[in-house]
């Protein structure tokens, strides 16, 4: 598994290259890992969409908590 500095890394890189489409394409790869039984770049990946998720509501000024 990754540390948690190259999560971070990722997820910027992610969005860096997929702008407001990063989430999908984070699904997308989840889903292609999952299909070839990639269980540990799912997890991966799972961990890297949480940080997506979390920069993205970070730059787009959405609140965090999504109660």
């Amino acid at each position: 598994m990754l540390d948690d500095w190259d999560l971070w890394a990722a997820a910027q890189q992610v969005i860096k290259q997929h702008g407001a489409k990063a989430p999908v394409y984070v699904t997308q790869r989840i889903g292609e890992l999952a299909a070839a039984g990639d269980l540990d770049g799912v997890q991966a990946w799972q961990a890297i969409a949480e940080r997506v998720d979390q920069l993205m509501d970070y730059r787009t000024g959405r609140p965090l908590n999504k109660q």
